[in-house]
């Protein structure tokens, strides 16, 4: 079911009756039939994982990523579990397999049968988990100034650039995100962009009782589609874009669109839609949503409008909302994300010196266009980007940095039992504009890497300009070992990762480190 990350501290809360629990449920029509012994149960715990199992715990029997709840309940039972929601229609079979008896000690065939426990059927179990984490943790969305920030790049700088502002601005602020998590200024670890429905409710409960009022969260399509997030309510939604990801999850574009917008679709009236004009995907984000609409962009119909005056490595320059500053931040996609903060702020009442004071001094955000360079001025870059896209974004970015005459390298590969349609697009990218590209591992996890390679390759119109070199601190090494003075190598597609994951197994590796270290070990002229 996946592993389990916790908070250094748990949030304290009462235990409560299953009645209680199962109340928006029924309100929600998801609950199939009432549960005469709810009343006599009290639950101290909520776990959609056996292994979180401890006495006194609802266990709610989600199917995961690469498996069915279903299948632990006796483990969840033996440890515990005192009550379990299931999907109606299993039930329905299961206490068909057990004949007249009980299903608690009728067998299953086989001599199984279906453990002690007070069973709870619904429609969905992923939209009860939800539903039964906001009643348990006591709603504590709705408590804070929830900004959700969706789109297919520039969610985490974004989130990042917010919950720096709202900080500065004197709001104790968490943070939702795939780097990490934070109550204010503590920093807590993180498997999904958006939380599975428990850890995102006990987070979000840890940051009420820490004193939060505001809460910057990036909303992946996952948590979206997966109703991670259903029952909250965001004061204000953030799109950033719309380009081609995880379509071996949603299946099409427009799945994966559809996705997206229903966090415009769940906004109400009192919040507000913050859009940027320049994707041609904005209006189909908030055809139908309640919430008040404002585009932010460089286009000239934007409410909040943006010029990129001067683009280098040691920041922008812009004239945002019509005031000239400088930033620490580079690359003209970084443009964009420093404009939606400033439009969510102004948005939430704060003045254009203030929020701009701010903005100009946030820091960037790990493993997003991170620099570093060796002694003799070969310049490298570590991002994140894993699309075709962002990897677009930022070698085009590189490029306007650098010296027409000097090179550029790109070192990157693709994910494994991910989306293959974009392994080509992202070869052809990298061609397009880099002098030299190397192909190597992402996270290949349970593929043939040689095969992830075969796929990128066939995107290649000249195929002798790159080479392949699966070991990637091998492929890093090689092309700054090969770098001249002036040159610039772009490693993307991990980012902030510290890991890779080949086979099962999730190994350290951290590009950073990996990049400068073969940038310090180059020979310095004599």
């Amino acid at each position: 079911m996946g592993d389990s990350r916790s908070l250094l501290t748990d949030p304290v809360v009462p235990p409560q009756p299953l009645a209680g629990l199962l109340a928006p449920l029924r309100a929600a029509g998801l609950l199939v039939a009432d549960v005469p012994e709810a009343d006599e149960v009290l639950i101290h715990r909520l776990a959609d994982d056996s292994r979180d199992v401890g006495p006194d715990t609802l266990f709610i029997a989600r199917k995961g990523d690469h498996s069915d709840g279903h299948l632990f309940l006796d483990k969840a039972v033996q440890q515990g579990a005192v009550a379990a929601i299931v999907d109606a229609d299993w039930l329905r079979e299961a206490t068909a397999s057990a004949g007249e008896a009980s299903p608690a000690t009728s067998p299953l065939g086989k001599g199984e049968r279906l453990p002690s426990a007070v069973f709870v059927p619904v429609l969905d179990t992923r939209a009860a988990l939800a539903e039964v984490a906001n009643q348990f943790y006591e709603h504590p969305g709705a408590r804070l100034n929830i900004l959700g920030v969706t789109g297919t790049n520039g969610k985490t700088t974004t989130a990042f650039l917010l919950h720096h502002l709202m900080m500065a601005l004197g709001e104790k602020t968490g943070l939702v995100g795939t780097i990490e998590n934070r109550i204010g200024d503590q920093a807590i670890t993180t498997d999904y962009t958006t939380p599975e429905p428990i850890e995102l409710n006990k987070s979000l409960r840890a940051m009420v009782d820490a004193g939060c009022t505001t809460c910057a969260m990036e909303v992946s399509s996952h948590g979206l589609a997966l109703d991670r997030v259903r029952g909250l309510q965001f004061r204000v939604g953030v799109f950033t874009n719309l380009t081609h990801d995880h379509l071996d999850f949603h299946g099409s574009p427009q799945a994966y669109a559809s996705a997206k917008k229903m966090l415009f679709d769940g906004l109400t009236p009192d919040s507000t839609a913050m859009v940027n004009m320049d994707d041609p995907a904005w209006e189909e984000m908030v055809a139908d949503t309640s919430a008040r609409v404002t585009t932010y962009g460089t286009s000239e119909g934007a409410d909040i409008r943006v010029e990129v005056l001067d683009n280098a490595l040691a920041g922008l320059r812009l004239r945002l909302d019509g005031v000239e500053s400088t930033f620490q931040l580079a690359g003209r996609f970084n443009a964009l994300n420093l404009t939606a903060a400033y439009a969510v702020g102004r948005e939430l009442g704060y003045s254009k010196d203030e929020l701009l004071g701010i903005l100009t001094r946030a820091p960037g955000v790990p493993g997003r266009f991170e620099s570093f360079d060796s002694k003799d001025g070969v310049l490298g870059i570590v991002d994140y980007a894993h699309t075709p896209d962002a990897l677009d974004n930022v070698l085009r970015t590189a490029r306007q940095m650098m010296d027409p005459a000097r090179k550029l390298y790109a070192v990157f590969g693709c994910g494994g039992d991910r989306d293959r349609s974009k392994r080509p697009k992202m070869a052809h990218v990298g061609e397009t504009h880099a002098d030299r590209i190397i192909l190597t591992n992402d996270n290949p996890r349970t593929e043939d890497p040689l095969a992830i390679l075969a796929d990128m390759r066939d995107g290649l119109q000249n195929p002798s300009m790159a080479i392949t070199l699966p070991d990637r601190a091998e492929a890093i090494g090689t092309a700054v070992a090969d770098a001249a003075p002036g040159d610039v190598v772009v490693v993307a597609g991990k980012g902030h990762e510290d890991y890779q994951i080949i086979g099962k197994e999730k190994r350290p590796f951290d590009d950073r480190l990996m990049l400068k270290e073969a940038l310090t070990k180059r020979p310095t002229a004599t």
